[in-house]
C-alpha cells in the first residue's frame, strides 16, 4: 500500500500540523539548518493535498527536551486537538521530534488509532490504527528512547571525567576567573574585588555572623560587586545578605574544586503539575571535592570553622549553648542553659517595658503541651551575670580597654581602605568616559550626546566619592599615644561605667559576656523564691550564685459583674467609645477609680470576650439607627427627634439611663415625616386656636392616640401639624 493511498477524504477535511521542536538553545542557535527543515514539512503538506489554510505550524516547544510533557505547551496542545479529533495528520522530522519517552510517544499513537490521524516523517506515512504501521512506530519510538539514554549517559560521562580532575569549567563566585591552562583559578585581576572579598571573611571572624557582616557593610555605606556570569561585567552594588552569606559558604574561596552540590528533582504539586527544584546536598553527597585546587581566600580549616559558626547561629545545638549575639535586652541569650532538663534556654518579652525573660518547654517535648521546666523573668538574673562578670574582668579590665581601642582603629582602617579603592574605580570609570567623548567626532551629535551624558554622570560619581573619603579621613581616629592609651587604662579601671554607657549595646554586651562565659545553668527554687545560677567560664573556672526573686504578686482587682453585664449588653448596639461615656454618666469606675476610656472598654471587652459593635443590618421592621443617623434619613435635626422622643410623638429604646437612644426606621414612622402639609393638617398654634386648648393639651392628645400628627420638614410652617379637619366636607365646615 503506497503512502499516499492512506490518506482519504476525511483526512483531507482536516487540519494538518507541522510540529517543529529543538532540544535546546544552542541547537536552536547553531543546528539551523534542521529546524529549516522541519518548517519545509509545510510544503510536504501541502504536496500530500492539504490546502495552505488547513496547515498550522506548533513551534511552542522550541529549545525544551522531548524527554517529558511537562512543560512542552505545544505538545500537550498537539495531543488536544488530535484527541477532539480535528487533526487528519501529525507531520514531523522524525519520531524524536515529537518524544523521547515511550510513555508520550504510545499515548499520541493511541490517539491518533483511535481518532483516525495520520502520523507522517522523513521515511513515509504511517496509519497507527494499521498493526504493521503500529510494529513500526513503536520500534522507532523504542530506539529514540534508548537513543536519548545514550546520549545522556556519553555526556554524563564526560562531564563527570572532567570534573573529577576539577577541568570542567563551571561559573566561579565573585572574586574568581579561569586561567588559561586546564583546570587553572586565578585571583580577579581587579584589586577592589578581591579587598571586598577579603573584607568578608576579616568582618567574620570578628563579628560571627553573616547578618551582622551584612550591616556593617550597609553601615558603612559599602558596595559590592555582583557578577552573574562569567561574561558580565563587574557591577558594584548594595550589598544583600544573600551576597554575603554566599561568600561565607562557597567552597571555591577555600582553594577547593567543587561539583554536585546540588540535585535536580522532580515532584507532583498540589495542583497535579511535575514541577523541578534544586536540592542542596550535605557535603558527604557531594560528587567531587578536592581539596587545594587553586589558591583560595582562607584555608580549609577557616573554611570548615566558618561553616561551622553559621550552622550554630542558624540552628543551634537544642542541649548546648551558642548561636549568633541576636538582638534584644536579654544578656543570657544562647548562654543560659535549663538546670533541670539541659535544654538552651528560650528568651521573651512581657509588660509594657519589654522585660526580658527565661523559659524552657523541654517537659512539653516529653509529657504534652502547656509544661514547663521553668519561666522565670530575667532582671534580677541579668543584673547578677553581670555584677559576676564585671568582678572577674576588673583585672584584666585595663587590657580589654585597650585591645577593643585597637579594634575599633582597625575596623575603621578596613573601610576607609575600600571608599580608597572606590574611590579609585569612580576615577578611572571617569577617565574612561572622557577618552570615550573625545575619541568620537564633533559633528556626530547623537553619539557625543550620550557620551557626554555619561561623562558627567561619572565625574558626580567620582565627586561623591571624593567627598565621603574626606568625611571619612576627617573622622578617622589617629593611632592611640602612650598619653592616650594611659587616659584608656585610666577609663578602663571603672568598667562599669562603660558597660553601662547610653553608647554600649545590648549586642556589645552579649559579646562580652560570650569572651568569657561558656554558658549559664539557671534552675528556679519556687519554694525559696530563688533562682541558682552556675556560671562556667571559658577558663575552667566555676561560679556559684544564688539569686532572690520577687514574690508573686497578689491577685488582680476585678471589675465588677454588673458593669461587665452592662459592658456585654451594651456592645451589641454601640461602639467602645459610646459605651465608655455611658459608663462615666452613670458615674461607674474602673477597678483603678479611673474614669472609663475607649481603649480601657475594649481591653474590657477583649478580656471578657464579648464581640465588638458590629453596625445594624436591615431587618423587615427596619434597621435601628442612632439619634444622627435616624435624622439624617429624616432629613430634620436631631434636636427635633429628641424634642418628639420627650413628648412622646415618636418613639425610641434605650438600654439603660445615659445610654443613647436607637430608633428604628419603620415605614410607619417615615410616613409621620412629610414634605408639605396634607390635608385636613393644621400647624400647633392654628390647632390651639381651633380648638380653644393649650399646647400641653394637644401633645397630650397626640401621646393618647387621639389625634394624629405629622411632621413637616420644608417650607415655612414645618414643625408639628395635627388633623383636626377631615378630608371630606362636612356640613357644619366653613366654605373656602
Amino acid at each position: 500500500m503506497s503512502d499516499r493511498s492512506k490518506i482519504q477524504a476525511g483526512h483531507l477535511g482536516r487540519i494538518a500540523y507541522v510540529y517543529v521542536r529543538q532540544s535546546t538553545p544552542h541547537q536552536l542557535e547553531h543546528n539551523r539548518e534542521s529546524t529549516q527543515r522541519q518548517y519545509a514539512l509545510v510544503e510536504r503538506a501541502a504536496a500530500l493535498g492539504w490546502r495552505a489554510e488547513q496547515i498550522q505550524v506548533i513551534d511552542e516547544d522550541l529549545g525544551l527536551s522531548g524527554a517529558g510533557t511537562a512543560e512542552r505547551a505545544g505538545f500537550a496542545r498537539l495531543a488536544a486537538e488530535v484527541a477532539l479529533g480535528r487533526v487528519g495528520i501529525v507531520l514531523g522530522l522524525d519520531a524524536s521530534r515529537l518524544a523521547r519517552n515511550n510513555a508520550d510517544w504510545y499515548r499520541l499513537l493511541d490517539l491518533c488509532a483511535m481518532t483516525d490521524t495520520l502520523i507522517g516523517d522523513s521515511d513515509g506515512l504511517y496509519h497507527p490504527a494499521q498493526f504493521n504501521d503500529r510494529l513500526l512506530l513503536g520500534l522507532k519510538g523504542t530506539m529514540s528512547e534508548a537513543e536519548l539514554h545514550i546520549i545522556r549517559a556519553r555526556l554524563d560521562g564526560g562531564i563527570r571525567n572532567k570534573a573529577a580532575r576539577g577541568e570542567l569549567r563551571r561559573a566561579l563566585p565573585v572574586g574568581l576567573v579561569w586561567g588559561e591552562a586546564d583546570g587553572e583559578v586565578r585571583f580577579h585581576p581587579d584589586a577592589a574585588v578581591c579587598a571586598a572579598v577579603r573584607a568578608v571573611f576579616e568582618r567574620f571572624a570578628e563579628l560571627g555572623s553573616a547578618r551582622r557582616v551584612w550591616l556593617w557593610f550597609r553601615a558603612e555605606g559599602l558596595s559590592f560587586p555582583l557578577q552573574s556570569n562569567t561574561l558580565a561585567e563587574i557591577r558594584w552594588v548594595e550589598p544583600t545578605y544573600t551576597a554575603i552569606h554566599k561568600v561565607l559558604t562557597h567552597p571555591a574561596y577555600a582553594g577547593a574544586y567543587a561539583y554536585g552540590r546540588s540535585r535536580h528533582e522532580r515532584f507532583v504539586d498540589a495542583s497535579g503539575q511535575i514541577r523541578k527544584r534544586v536540592r542542596r546536598l550535605p557535603r558527604a553527597q557531594w560528587a567531587v571535592l578536592i581539596r587545594d585546587h587553586h589558591p583560595g581566600f582562607i584555608d580549609w580549616a577557616t573554611y570548615e570553622a566558618n561553616q561551622q559558626r553559621l550552622a550554630t547561629n542558624t540552628h543551634p545545638a537544642p542541649h548546648a549553648a551558642g548561636g549568633a549575639v541576636r538582638e534584644g535586652a536579654a544578656l543570657l541569650q544562647g548562654l543560659a542553659v535549663c538546670g533541670q532538663c539541659g535544654r538552651r534556654l528560650h528568651t521573651h518579652y512581657r509588660g509594657r517595658n519589654g522585660a526580658p525573660g527565661y523559659h524552657c518547654a523541654g517537659k512539653t517535648v516529653v509529657n504534652g503541651r502547656g509544661l514547663y521546666c521553668l519561666n522565670v523573668g530575667g532582671v534580677q538574673i541579668d543584673a547578677a551575670v553581670t555584677r559576676a562578670f564585671l568582678e572577674a574582668l576588673t583585672p584584666a579590665a585595663l587590657q580589654a580597654v585597650v585591645r577593643a581601642a585597637e579594634q575599633l582603629e582597625s575596623d575603621r582602617d578596613a573601610a576607609l581602605g575600600q571608599w580608597r579603592l572606590a574611590l579609585e574605580r569612580a576615577r578611572y570609570a571617569a577617565q574612561c568616559a572622557e577618552r570615550r567623548y573625545r575619541a568620537v567626532d564633533p559633528e556626530n551629535r547623537l553619539v557625543a550626546r550620550g557620551l557626554e551624558a555619561e561623562w558627567e554622570h561619572c565625574l558626580g560619581t567620582l565627586a561623591t566619592a571624593e567627598a565621603e573619603l574626606e568625611r571619612r579621613t576627617a573622622q578617622q581616629p589617629r593611632t592611640l599615644s602612650p598619653q592616650e592609651r594611659q587616659h584608656l587604662e585610666a577609663v578602663g579601671a571603672d568598667l562599669e561605667r562603660v558597660w553601662n554607657a547610653p553608647t554600649t549595646t545590648d549586642q556589645d554586651r552579649k559579646g562580652l559576656l560570650r569572651s568569657l562565659l561558656e554558658e549559664v545553668v539557671v534552675a528556679v527554687d519556687r519554694a525559696q523564691a530563688c533562682a541558682r545560677l552556675t556560671l562556667r567560664w571559658r577558663t575552667g573556672a566555676i561560679t556559684t550564685l544564688e539569686v532572690p526573686l520577687p514574690r508573686s504578686h497578689p491577685p488582680a482587682l476585678r471589675t465588677d459583674e454588673d458593669t461587665i453585664d452592662l459592658v456585654r449588653r451594651l456592645a451589641v448596639h454601640y461602639p467602645d467609645a459610646i459605651i465608655a461615656g455611658v459608663l462615666n454618666r452613670q458615674d461607674r469606675r474602673t477597678v483603678r477609680g479611673e474614669r472609663f476610656t475607649a481603649g480601657q472598654v475594649g481591653n474590657l471587652r477583649r478580656y471578657w470576650k464579648i464581640p465588638c459593635f458590629q453596625p445594624p443590618t436591615v431587618t423587615p421592621e427596619g434597621p435601628v439607627l442612632t439619634i444622627q443617623e435616624a435624622a439624617q434619613n429624616l432629613e430634620v435635626a436631631p434636636s427635633t427627634l429628641h424634642r418628639w422622643l420627650n413628648d412622646g410623638f415618636i418613639a425610641g429604646e434605650q438600654d439603660t439611663p445615659g445610654a443613647p437612644w436607637r430608633i428604628r426606621l419603620t415605614d410607619a414612622l417615615k410616613a409621620l415625616f412629610v414634605a408639605e402639609i396634607p390635608p385636613g393638617y393644621l400647624p400647633m398654634l392654628e390647632t390651639t386656636r381651633r380648638l380653644g386648648v393649650s399646647r400641653q393639651t394637644v401633645l397630650q392628645r397626640v401621646k393618647r392616640g387621639e389625634l394624629d400628627a405629622v411632621h413637616v420638614r420644608h417650607g415655612k410652617r414645618k414643625g408639628l401639624c395635627i388633623k383636626v379637619i377631615g378630608t371630606d366636607p362636612d356640613l357644619f365646615d366653613p366654605a373656602p
